[in-house]
Parts: C-alpha cells; structure tokens; sequence
C-alpha cells in the first residue's frame, strides 16, 4: 500500500476583503506612532541639519567618470552602469485629431534601462496600518530631504556596483516568504525625460519588529496626506508608490471598465509611439557648449544636460558627481474633475511620449509652461486656460512637488485638481479625452502601463484631498 498522503489543494480569496477598510482606517487617523504631521515636518528639518549635505553645479566635462563618446557623442559612465544620455528620433501617428503641438522630433533624453526598486513597508501599529517612510536626500530636489519610500534603489545602488554600503530594509522586498504584498507593480516614468524607464512599485506589509533607525518613521496615511498638501515635501517616488494602494468598491462610472479600456485599447491603435535611440551628437538643434558646460537647446528652452557634485552624509555612497536634466521653467500637471451622477471623474488624456511603449492615462493637462508661450491660441493645449490661472473657487488641490531628484534638477510642477462644468469640460470631450472615475483609476493604477507617473501623483493627490472617506477604488481588471 502506498505511502502517499493525498492532499487536496486549497484555494485562497483572489482579493483581500478586509484591506480596504484598513486603508481607509489609516487614511481618517491623523495621529498614530508620530504624533501629527508637523512633527514629521520638524523631523525632516532636524535630519536636515544634522547631516551634511551639498550640490553644486559643475561643468560635464568635470564629472569623474563620465565622458562623451567619441562615436556618439552620447554621455555615459566609464562602468558601462548607471545611466546614459543619448539621443532619441521619435514620431507620433494620429488618425483621430488627438492634439499633439509636434508630431516628430528629436531630443536628448536618459537612457537606463534597469529596473529599480521603489517600496515602502506597512505594518499595523496599535490597530491602524501606518507606512515606513524615509527621509531621503536627493541632489536634484528644491528642498534636499523630503518623505521617500522605505527602498528608493536603482539595480546598480542594490547590486552595489559604486561599492556603496548596503541599502536599508531591502531585505523585505528581495524576500518575500512571510510578507503579505499590497501592491507590486512595474511602472513607467517621465516618457519626455526618460527611454522606458521602468521602476518596481511595491508596498508590503510585514507582521514583525522591523530594526528601527534615525531617518525612518512610521505614519499613517492619514498623515501622509496632510502632508502632500505641503509644497515639496513628499518625493514622486512616494507618491508613485502610494498610487498603488487598492481601495474599496465603487461600482458606478460615466463609462463601463470594459468601455475605458477599449479607449485606450483604441487610442494606442490609433497613435503609436516609433522611437529609436540615435547619437547625441546628431541630433538637430541642440548644442554641446563647452563654455557653459552643459548640453542645451539652441533656442534655450525645454531642458538642459548639466553636471553637480553631490555630498550627502546619509546615502549609500557619500560623494559622488553626475549629469543631471534640468528643465526650463516650471511644470503644471491638472486633472479637470467633476462630480457625475454624486461619483468623482477625472478627465484623462492619452498620453503618447516619446520615452513610452505606447500611449498611457495622462493629466488633463500636463505642460512646462514656458515651451508654450510662443505659441498662439490655436496651439495651445485643450483646457490650459482653465488650469494656468484657475478660478480659486474651483481648485480642489493645490500643491508644487519636485519630479525626480535624482535625475532631474529644478524639476517643480504645480499640480492640481480642477472642478469643471459642463460648458468648460463637456461629457463628450475632444478626441483624445475620457471621463474616468477616480475608482477606475485607482484600480487600472495596479497595473502596469496604464497611468503616467503625473497621473499616479494626482491619484496620490486626489487621495489624500479626500482622506477620511476613503483611498482608491473598485478592481478594474484590464
């Protein structure tokens, strides 16, 4: 007779129907293991003080390590890792009028192909879910310190190839026997900045003493949302990361799930994305300048390429140097909202940039205010006058926040949430635009290469503008 033990195989709940109470629990407590938000602000303000932190702007040709092809023309470090600066040839095909002010181009932009890792861990304190968060120097940010996630790790920090010390905690996202994941999801980022970037968005939560240390605290989201209404003071990874958190049910839209993803489906069929990396050196309109050390547009605008020597006595590695994007002027991303049948719609874009595989959800409006001032009214972008000096009555959330420090410099965007109506955003919008519920955006959020990394911190923004009555939405399952 044989040995062998029959085991009938079990089956587990394809969602957790306990979570989004916890969230929302968690985004209603104001106080938890840090009184309130202002002593994290005062925290951030210590750790600013106590440790030494420097930028100072150099010339390319001053950075170690780096140097320009010879080939190419194309920055890179002598490592082979890290980043490169190349060029990039993109063209956009519209068959539906979407409106885009430049079908082809080219352009500098960042090429680093590894995948990061951005997590934070959650765990639940006297009852309430609160969210390891840290305080992160970053060479690029208006204000160096700000709220970042527990791991905030390109695969060249974590594999140590600069021979830096260990990253904190990574420990919990490397393995994940014994944690219970809340989200975990491969994300693209600024797709006018970056070649398809992507970064690992995680937040995990863990049942067990975690080692505490000086530049890390545990808040609630309750707290954390007090906190995004501050300028500059919690990071875009944060506010990527936080993006993911699965909410709880919202049945009813403007639009079915299946009728927004058959949108998109369309609106990437109809306007795809051909982008081909080229050398720096070849591409049109955009200069070496030895003088100024940088690389830069002849016009000066868009951006330039420029070096900094970095100090920073809490990071892995404490000196380093590096080239960094810095645009010219200040950014605006803004989500037209309005309230449809008593549920919140956000009204999205299609967003097909020159960095992505294929077009994702986008702000309403997303610009760098300074590149349209040239142009006349007829090429301005759909609904700009309704976001560049909004009627205060209408602003649902006002905020500026830095886009990544660690790769673009002076990179502040003011982003907000507009209230329209039905003469100032229609619900039949141009070609281009959906109504989209906050619920389904939060749900198509947990999947990969759905929502821009501007759309993510809006989501983040609109979540914590309605803290206390929940965070996220139905599942939209594409």
């Amino acid at each position: 007779m044989s040995d062998t033990i029959s085991v009938r195989p079990r089956t587990t709940p394809r969602e957790d129907a306990a979570l989004a109470g916890r969230i929302a629990r968690s985004a209603a407590a104001l106080q938890g293991q840090v009184r309130d938000a202002d002593d994290v602000l005062a925290w951030l303000e210590r750790r600013e003080r106590e440790i030494h932190f420097a930028v100072d702007r150099i010339k390319l040709d001053e950075l170690d390590g780096w140097s320009f092809q010879e080939d190419t023309g194309n920055l890179a470090h002598r490592s082979g890792r890290f980043f490169t600066v190349e060029g990039l040839r993109v063209a956009v095909e519209h068959e539906d009028g979407a409106h885009v002010p430049v079908d082809a181009w080219q352009q500098p932009v960042i090429c680093q192909l590894e995948v990061g890792i951005l997590g934070i861990l959650a765990r639940e304190i006297d009852g309430v879910l609160h969210f390891l968060m840290q305080a992160k120097m970053e060479p690029g940010n208006s204000n160096l310190l700000q709220l970042s996630p527990t791991v905030q790790a390109t695969r060249s920090n974590y594999t140590k190839v600069h021979q830096s010390s260990a990253v904190r905690y990574l420990e919990y996202l490397r393995d994940l026997s014994g944690a219970r994941v809340l989200s975990d999801v491969l994300q693209s980022e600024h797709g006018s900045w970056f070649f398809r970037k992507r970064n690992r968005n995680m937040i995990v939560e863990v049942d067990g003493p975690v080692e505490e240390h000086a530049d890390f605290r545990w808040l609630t989201l309750g707290q954390i949302a007090r906190l995004l209404h501050r300028d500059n003071v919690v990071n875009m990874d944060a506010r990527s990361v936080l993006a993911g958190l699965p909410g709880g049910p919202a049945p009813r839209a403007l639009f079915s799930d299946a009728e927004v993803l058959s949108w998109l489906a369309d609106a990437r069929s109809q306007s795809p994305v051909r982008a081909d990396r080229v050398p720096l050196a070849s591409v049109p309109g955009w200069v070496r300048d030895e003088a100024e050390g940088t690389v830069r547009h002849e016009e000066g605008r868009y951006f330039r390429v420029v070096g900094v020597s970095v100090e920073a006595g809490s990071r892995e590695v404490s000196h380093w140097t590096q080239p960094i994007l810095e645009p010219c002027g200040q950014g605006l991303a803004a989500f037209l909202t309005r309230e449809i049948d008593g549920v919140t719609h956000v009204l999205a874009s299609a967003k097909a940039e020159g960095g992505f595989r294929e077009a994702e959800l986008g702000p309403t409006v997303q610009v760098t205010l300074g590149n349209y001032a040239h142009l006349p009214a007829d090429r301005q972008p759909p609904f700009l006058d309704l976001v560049r000096d909004p009627d205060p009555a209408r602003v649902r959330y006002s905020a500026l926040h830095d886009e990544e420090g660690g790769r673009f410099l002076n990179a502040v965007s003011r982003y907000l949430l507009v209230e329209a109506d039905e003469s100032q955003a229609p619900l039949a919008p141009p070609p281009g635009f959906r109504w989209v519920s906050h619920a389904q955006l939060a749900a198509l959020a947990l999947h990969s290469h759905y929502v821009t990394v501007q759309a993510r911190t809006l989501l983040t923004c609109l979540n914590a503008a309605s803290a206390g009555s929940g965070w996220g939405g139905a599942p939209l399952t594409p």
